[in-house]
Formats: C-alpha cells, structure tokens, sequence
C-alpha cells in the first residue's frame, strides 16, 4: 500500500495555504501526485429574483467567480511547481459536497479544511459531510495553530470499532514514515479474546509487524468528553497528527455525528485524519 494520489481543496480562504502546505509535505514524503481542486457554487437564487436579476449582472458574477479561481489556480500552480511536484489543476462547478465526493474517488487521500465562521472567503460547506459520504480517508487541517511537522509524531484514537481500522488501515503509509506512534485508547475495556491487559496493545503489535514504531496507552476520561481527553492527550505527547475513525452518518443532508468525533473537528488545533 502506498500514498500516491493526493487531492487538496482550494479556495480563497486565509487557511487554504495552510493545508495546501500541509498537502505539500504529504505529496514530497511519498513521492505522490498531487490535484488541486477548486469548486465555484451554485448561485441560489429565488425564483421570483432569478427573473428579476438582468442577464449581464448575472454575467459579471459569473466572471468574478471565475476570476477567482483562476486567482487560486496560479497560486496552486506556482507552489507545486517551485516544490517540483507532478500535479494537476481541475475546477468544477455545483454541489461543494457532491463535487468533492466525487473527485475524492480518483484519489488516496483527500485534504480539507477546518470551516472558519469567521473568514467570508472560506467556502461553504461542511467538511463532516464529506468525511461521511466520501468513502476515502481526509485530512482535515485546522485554520488555526502552528504546524511545523506532520507525521513524525502521531496519534492514533483507538477503540476497536470499524471505523477505527479502517483509518489505521489507511493511514497506513503514513504511520510507516512516522518517529513515534501511540495508540490510545480511553475508557475501553480489553477485549475478552486478548492476553493483553491495556486495550490497543493488539493494534499496536499489528503495527509494529509493519515496521511502525508503535506503543499503547490507555486513559480514562474524567468528568470530560472522549474528545477533550483525546485531545489533551495529543499536546501532550507534542503530536502532529491525530488518526482516528469518524463515527455518524449523513442521510438526505442531516448529519449525525458521534460525539468524540464533533469535539475533535470544532475543536482540533492539529491535522486529523479521518475514515467512515
């Protein structure tokens, strides 16, 4: 298994740098191909105002949208060419979701953005739902916090359930190239098949059979959620990436998420790889 196909979400955001960068160290560890994909919206319009609205305003807005992705397409094409990486540039129009799931099929990891309220420029759309829907892992990259490193130091959020293998299973090459791994699990039992006494010692051994250094912790959780211990957790051991299983589901558009999965994604200040 290898890393070898990467797709970043760009945009006009302050933080879209900030993990295209974070793409960038991804697509130079592994040698991987790496696509750009910038999607312009639907403009929802009443209809009472579509047909109010003169054809050469709709025009101009048509234009500026797609001024600005050209705008990020130089600064996506400039980037990875001054890093000497094969790469790719594709824009698309529509659904960000549905657009995004769909490009998320042609690739090995998908790279998105933590949504911040705050910047106008920050596309619309809610990073969970294409967690859910896309059936690849994603990175999610925080709009806030330093990140010097990705990868070296890593975490992974273990309980045993489906979730939780298949992102350990796809983070895989990642985990390989990593200085340190830890495996932590909080308020789980062992399992009643295992010898071991501290649960996520079987995963780790599992690991370690793929040339992964990896050791197994376990904690409990205090009078706080499983997501702020998790998190906690990560500064503490200073790490720069946090693997773990996205629990919920999406149907006709409501999304459910489980509850350590919500505190990490409003609430995370590193990347966090993600599979449903």
């Amino acid at each position: 298994m290898a890393l070898q196909d990467i797709i970043v979400h760009i945009d006009n955001s302050n933080s879209c740098q900030k993990r295209l960068k974070a793409a960038i160290a991804l697509a130079q560890t592994h040698q991987a191909h790496i696509t750009g994909v910038y999607n312009i919206p639907p403009a929802y319009l009443p209809r009472y105002a579509a047909a109010e609205i003169p054809f050469d305003i709709r025009k101009k807005e048509a234009e500026a949208a797609a001024e600005q992705a050209k705008k990020a397409g130089k600064i996506f094409q400039e980037t990875v060419d001054r890093e000497g990486l094969r790469s790719e540039w594709r824009v698309s129009e529509g659904d960000f979701v549905t657009n995004l799931c769909i490009h998320a099929r042609y690739t090995d990891l998908m790279v998105l953005g933590q949504h911040d309220e705050r910047d106008s420029n920050d596309s619309d759309f809610a990073p969970d739902d294409v967690i859910l829907r896309c059936g690849r892992p994603v990175l999610l990259v925080p709009f806030i916090g330093p990140q010097e490193t990705l990868g070296k130091r890593v975490m992974v959020a273990w309980n045993g359930a489906r979730e939780a293998v298949r992102a350990v299973n796809d983070a895989l090459p990642i985990l390989q190239k990593a200085d340190k791994v830890e495996v932590v699990t909080v308020n789980i039992k062992t399992d009643g098949n295992s010898d071991n006494q501290i649960p996520g010692v079987d995963i780790a051994h599992h690991l370690a059979r793929h040339g992964v250094n990896a050791t197994a912790s376990a904690m409990e959780g205090v009078n706080i959620n499983i997501g702020d211990t998790l998190l906690s957790h990560a500064s503490d051991m200073s790490a720069d990436l946090v693997i773990m299983g996205a629990y919920g589901h999406s149907r006709l558009r409501e999304l459910i998420m489980g509850g350590a999965t919500r505190s990490l994604l409003h609430q995370m200040t590193i990347p966090v790889l993600m599979s449903h």
